[in-house]
């Protein structure tokens, strides 16, 4: 697999491969940017179709890291994990303590956390072997998820503001209702929206209807429903030259990682007139809530310098159409000149 010619690789400080032939471990650790702090990144577990795809997808999460970090203000650069594994039989707690001797080698350039299959009670197995994992307990009060939903929320509110639409009764389409979807869910209820859920899982879509009063659609179909805004919190790439044309919603702003497949499907999203608030901006909360060394915070104060999000989407949104330019380039830019200001 080629590294330094590979189209998402921006200049990585370091790619780690990681293997334990005992327990079977395979993963990559992507470190982007150190400049402003320790790289913390979530440590995501996936049976990826190849290693090659593994790479694609850290590289990405990586770089998303570091702009994320920056436009929240804090004190970290960027990095992610990947774990190759089947989340339902692969992770199991021997990798995971191989993994935590993988991160405690990098001398505490990167910082582990939950992510897409990972939970706070992975991070508990992966602490015993290094002290750099993300400054929480590991019970189910300490999930960064109910801050991550309230940050999405709030970019919610930000995009149907710049959009001139109000929330109530608004249609709201969520994909995914792992832990961040369905406490999303709850705040778009208690603001008046009107729901409309699809997930994989039946038993899910089933208690959103039941908590929520939601309605359905099949899994892979809620960029289709015409709605105030599309909210992708399932996995990545969903945005793309196949579904962008099916798009019917005015404002998307969603939890998921990595939402646009390429670069130019954020511009697709500006030529069809859709108004895209860049994921790693609005789904910023979870690494907001997480206290820095020596603090300790509780979820009140979490969801306090969450709020920022609401104005930094703003400003993003409010930039783009200044400058002419798509949300996404000007979240990118933002982030650069804080990154590039700290290394003058």
């Amino acid at each position: 697999m080629a590294c330094f010619d590979h189209p998402e690789f921006d200049d990585h400080e370091s790619i780690v491969f990681c293997a334990d032939a005992r327990t079977g471990l395979r993963a990559i650790i992507a470190i982007h940017d150190t400049t402003l702090g320790p790289a913390l990144g979530g440590c995501r577990v996936r049976a990826y179709e190849s290693d090659a795809a593994a790479l694609r997808d850290v590289l990405r999460l990586s770089r998303g890291m570091s702009y994320k970090n920056a436009l929240a203000g804090l004190p970290l650069g960027g990095g992610k994990a990947v774990l190759i594994a089947d989340p339902q039989n692969g992770k199991t707690p021997e990798r995971l303590a191989s993994f935590g001797d993988q991160v405690d080698r990098l001398g505490g350039a990167y910082i582990t956390a939950e992510d897409s299959n990972s939970t706070p009670a992975d991070m508990e197995i992966i602490a015993t072997r290094t002290a750099h994992v993300r400054n929480l307990g590991f019970g189910a009060g300490d999930s960064p998820s109910p801050v991550t939903a309230l940050g999405t929320w709030l970019g919610i509110q930000s995009g149907l503001e710049f959009a001139g639409v109000p929330l109530s009764d608004a249609v709201i389409s969520v994909e995914g209702l792992g832990a961040v979807g369905m406490d999303l869910l709850h705040h778009l209820a208690e603001g008046g929206a009107r729901l409309v859920v699809s997930d994989i899982d039946k038993a899910k879509t089933e208690e959103a209807c039941r908590r929520f009063g939601a309605s359905t659609v099949p899994a892979g179909t809620g960029h289709m429903v015409e709605a105030a805004v599309f909210a992708p919190c399932a996995m990545g790439a969903g945005l793309n030259a196949r579904t962008i044309p099916q798009i019917r919603a005015r404002v998307i702003a969603g939890a998921a990682n990595n939402q646009l497949e390429t670069p130019a499907d954020g511009q697709r999203l500006k030529d069809q007139g859709i108004i895209y608030c860049p994921d790693y901006v609005v789904n910023a909360g979870g690494v907001l809530g997480i206290p820095l060394q020596g603090e300790t915070v509780g979820m009140e104060e979490r969801k306090r310098r969450a709020a920022i999000i609401r104005g930094t989407t703003l400003e993003v949104l409010e930039r783009a159409a200044r400058e002419n330019i798509a949300p996404h380039i000007a979240a990118d830019r933002m982030a650069q000149e804080i990154i590039l200001n700290a290394r003058r």
